[in-house]
């Protein structure tokens, strides 16, 4: 498919559009299961399978319009990747449409997140992910995908849901009242609004895939076990954007496989609820 949903063209094109999706087909510091350049397309191709009706929302968000961008970013060094990322992004921003991302792995997110933070001072970050991304560098590279968070926390600060891999590397790095840990959020009923506390006004949502249980989400290049469940996720987020002003997002690290389109099909609805929920909420 050339664009997000299977829906008439009208509703696609960008001058009818409210909303703008930029897939970054980039997997250049991935360093264990590769495919996240995949991704993007991917999730495109599934959205043909999604009905253009959200009965959970009891909804239609399409009709606002979805323009699919096609760009050709700059992929030949990681800081490169970055910059070009951040030049769309902040072009549309101009444009004052409200923008994802579709990843490609997460490093894709750090230009999304700096562009946005020149727009919105106060920008806090959600971050919902199976890792911290804390490392101050990685196998020579400050823009690797095991240091985005480390980057975003020059613009804004970082609020980390669902972690469960740190290495002792990014312990220095933790901001403790700010990350909520999977294992003790699994028995502790309070920890959505203590994280949702934790954010300012206005947030970019990142939401890197292995975040969910890999029963749930397969598909991704780092799976580990003891993530989130669907409608954990899904209620999490309601109770986001009834909060706080979203002001961007991305859904990244889809490793597509051909045994499995489920996981896929599930990015692709991640993110049309996405959709819905900036409708519901009239952001």
């Amino acid at each position: 498919m050339e664009y997000f949903l299977d829906m008439d063209e009208q509703y696609a094109r960008l001058e009818n559009s409210k909303y703008v999706l930029l897939p970054v087909a980039y997997d250049g510091t991935s360093t264990f299961i590769k495919g996240a350049d995949k991704g993007p397309q991917a999730i495109i191709d599934a959205s043909d399978s999604i009905e253009l009706y959200d009965v959970q929302f009891e909804m239609e968000p399409y009709t606002a319009g979805i323009y699919t961008d096609k760009y050709g970013y700059d992929f030949s060094t990681p800081d490169a990747m970055v910059q070009s990322v951040y030049a769309r992004v902040k072009h549309f921003i101009d444009k004052q449409k409200h923008i994802g991302i579709l990843g490609g792995e997460h490093s894709v997110s750090v230009g999304s997140i700096k562009a946005f933070s020149e727009k919105y001072p106060d920008l806090s970050v959600l971050q919902v992910d199976a890792h911290a991304d804390l490392r101050d560098d990685y196998h020579g590279s400050i823009y690797n995908h095991a240091c985005v968070m480390r980057r975003a926390q020059d613009f804004a600060r970082v609020v980390q849901v669902g972690i469960r891999n740190v290495c002792t590397e990014e312990m220095h790095n933790i901001v403790k009242e700010n990350i909520f840990y999977a294992h003790k959020m699994y028995n502790n009923n309070d920890w959505m609004e203590q994280a949702i506390n934790r954010l300012t006004d206005h947030v970019y949502l990142t939401i890197d895939l292995d975040g969910l249980d890999p029963s749930v989400l397969p598909s991704t290049g780092t799976p580990l076990p003891g993530g989130l469940s669907w409608y954990t996720l899904i209620t999490f987020l309601e109770k986001l954007f009834a909060s706080k002003k979203i002001v961007g997002f991305d859904v990244v690290e889809l490793c597509p496989q051909p045994y499995d389109k489920s996981s896929d099909v599930l990015a692709a609805v991640l993110v049309y609820k996405i959709i819905c929920l900036f409708e519901l909420n009239k952001l």
